[in-house]
């Protein structure tokens, strides 16, 4: 196959992959999801000459810089609003959760936040993504050896923070 046919295939077989792993990490910014999976498909448009075999860790990988850069613009951007005084606080809008806005298994999520975004990436690559060790070493740019070590480290980490919740009460666990 060209390389013009091995993108189409990837981007018919795959897309839906990439839009739901950029989906869960803008966290409610659903505007933002299109134009950086439209920005992740242009990079391997570009780059179609590289795309491997297994094109799925790839774009995953291509996908978390293109989200790095996302997230580096809404900074710039929410600055900018908060210098202007244009902030929902200058208009008088609060919001306020009800008192049982906390979803079911948010104690996971909780302790989860609380991880630095490195061991939030590995978790959610095997957890929501379901890559394995191998395939997180692609998306990582590292070693199948050290994507495992950062994935056990990850883990333990994370079920520190359970238990810490635990003990506060806060996890209902």
């Amino acid at each position: 196959m060209s390389n013009d046919e091995n993108f189409a295939a990837a981007y018919r077989e795959h897309y839906w992959a990439v839009s739901r792993y950029v989906a869960r990490r803008l966290d409610g910014r659903s505007g933002e999801v299109e134009e950086v999976v439209a920005e992740v498909f242009t990079v391997a448009w570009r780059r179609r000459a590289d795309l491997p075999p297994a094109p799925l860790p790839w774009l995953y990988g291509v996908a978390r810089n293109c989200l790095a850069n996302a997230v580096r613009g809404y900074g710039r951007r929410r600055r900018l609003v908060d210098r202007l005084g244009n902030d929902e606080a200058a208009h008088g809008r609060q919001v306020v959760d009800s008192p049982d806005a906390d979803a079911p298994g948010g104690w996971v999520h909780e302790a989860l936040a609380r991880l630095s975004s490195a061991d939030q990436e590995v978790l959610r690559l095997t957890a929501w993504e379901e890559l394995g060790v191998d395939e997180v070493a692609v998306v990582l740019g590292c070693g199948s050896r050290a994507a495992a070590m950062r994935l056990h480290r990850a883990r333990r980490r994370l079920r520190a923070e359970i238990d810490r919740l635990a003990v506060l009460g806060g996890a209902g666990c």
